[in-house]
């Protein structure tokens, strides 16, 4: 089974394992379909971060950018920044990971060759694409912006859009790997864009390694996702709190949204000083956090998130291997710059750095800004495979997958139920740009639908309503019932997005 955000990609990924590819494979596929249908959520241009089950264990790999080794935090100072530029400037983009996490991915686990692998992902760029409904309103302004002229040609859903560009790039990465791409025409253009940000050194080592997973038990489960610098963390941790607490049967009471909140509230209330490149996760701080929680009011912490763009996919094969796979661009098309030959769009990753002399996760050279991207991974106690989950939606992300899991472990729901119900999510309102780090008491955004708002409010939180669909991330869904068979859910938020099986 393969769920993802586009039809065209999960089509791709299920036609993979369908000539005998496995899930690595499949989901190789189906987000290389997606670097090129879905630039306004990731892309050649981006990190990459995943989770491999091999059937007996899980695996870790980090495929996130390290900044160039023409970092150089006081002229960003001198210039007047007290935080990293959003868009348009060039030293918010790490050296992107995609490529290397697809190298090292297919190098470790791959079984079919990659010319076959990223075939539908060349056709589709090569003889167009629809715009879908999520990227067509963007397209009359992101064309116009320099060496994104392939959009200019998307001006209503459905509109056919070729990436000649990124065709070729895709081409000889089939053919020559990740020095085809890394060391190239893309990483030509990538070093003359940074005009010294980058060495060409950047570029020829690699950004892909596999790390050791961290996991924590919860609801007799043992979830997985990836250590810092991303806030993966931040699910396990909060699924610890939440599981000693005395949660309601029914997820309609208030007092379960209260009680999700103050888990995630309690886990992620110190993010900003705890998340960086080489952090230890406070994994055996649940019980200390716990404590900290009233079970009937709102505790006064200090809430730390943001919103961006990102997609996520999961792969299922019939050998039991499961692939939970992240990839994005950070904001939307990413910084608005294009790389002019190729016309892939580069992300700007580089705004999880800080600008406070000596922080830890401080802008400089060669450094992995804090990340937002959270894949995770579920098993049986015995190590098997029970579930590949993840969402985009920025900070948000764990807090989307503490309610997912729990709806999945703690109260037996299928995967329609836990993907399509109403969420909540931490939000602030006079964000300067969507992705600041806020810094103040966050309001609980209840998605239309959510039962909650007003028993929030009584348990002392400040609630907003928000549409359906909006800031709640595209989540997707594959879990292995005891029987073997594979039921899987593809998000409604995502309007295109398809769970397919064989």
């Amino acid at each position: 089974m393969v769920c993802t955000v586009d039809h065209l990609a999960s089509a791709a990924g299920a036609a993979v394992l369908d000539r005998g590819g496995n899930a690595v494979d499949a989901a190789i596929a189906a987000n290389a379909v997606l670097a090129v249908t879905s630039p306004h959520l990731c892309g050649l241009g981006g990190d990459l971060f995943a989770l491999v089950h091999d059937g007996s264990s899980a695996h870790a790999l980090n495929a996130s950018g390290r900044s160039g080794s023409g970092a150089d935090p006081d002229r960003l100072r001198a210039e007047g920044h007290d935080r990293m530029p959003h868009l348009y400037d060039i030293r918010s983009v790490p050296v992107p990971g995609c490529v290397d996490g697809w190298s090292a991915l297919h190098e470790r686990f791959g079984r079919l060759p990659l010319p076959e692998i990223l075939a539908p992902a060349i056709r589709h760029a090569t003889t167009g694409f629809p715009a879908s409904p999520l990227l067509a309103p963007g397209g009359e302004f992101i064309g116009s912006l320099t060496g994104a002229g392939d959009f200019a040609a998307a001006r209503r859903t459905g509109d056919v859009i070729r990436r000649p560009g990124v065709a070729r790039t895709l081409e000889a990465i089939a053919s020559g790997g990740r020095a085809a791409f890394y060391e190239g025409e893309f990483g030509e253009g990538l070093l003359a864009l940074g005009a010294g940000e980058y060495l060409p050194e950047d570029l020829t080592r690699p950004n892909a390694d596999w790390v050791e997973p961290i996991q924590a038990e919860a609801f007799g489960h043992r979830i997985w996702t990836i250590p810092p610098n991303s806030q993966g963390y931040l699910l396990p941790l909060s699924l610890a709190i939440l599981d000693k607490l005395d949660l309601p049967d029914d997820p309609a009471d208030p007092r379960w949204a209260h009680l999700l909140v103050e888990s995630a509230r309690a886990a992620g209330h110190d993010r900003l000083d705890v998340l960086h490149e080489g952090a230890t996760a406070p994994l055996d701080s649940a019980d200390a956090r716990r404590a900290m929680i009233d079970p009937e009011r709102r505790t006064p912490f200090i809430d730390h998130t943001a919103p961006g763009d990102t997609t996520y996919l999961c792969v299922v094969d019939g050998d039991g291997m499961g692939v939970s796979l992240i990839q994005s661009n950070a904001a939307g098309f990413g910084s608005l710059i294009f790389e002019p030959a190729t016309g892939i769009n580069l992300h700007n990753r580089g705004i999880g750095f800080s600008l406070t002399p000596g922080h830890p996760a401080e802008y400089g050279p060669r450094r992995r800004p804090p990340h937002t991207l959270s894949p995770a991974l579920i098993t049986h106690q015995d190590g098997s495979l029970r579930s590949v989950i993840g969402t985009m939606g920025g900070d948000a992300q764990p807090q989307i997958l503490l309610q997912l899991v729990t709806r999945l472990l703690r109260h037996g729901q299928t995967p329609g139920q836990v993907i399509g119900a109403p969420r909540w999510a931490l939000g602030v309102d006079g964000a300067d740009t969507g992705f600041d780090t806020w810094r103040q008491e966050a309001v609980v955004e209840v998605e239309d639908g959510g039962p909650w708002s007003e028993g929030l409010r009584e348990h002392g939180h400040p609630v907003t309503a928000v549409e359906y669909g909006s800031n709640f991330g595209h989540a997707h869904l594959i879990d292995v019932l005891p029987s073997g068979v594979l039921a899987g859910a593809a998000d409604p938020r995502a309007l295109i997005g398809a769970a397919l099986g064989r």
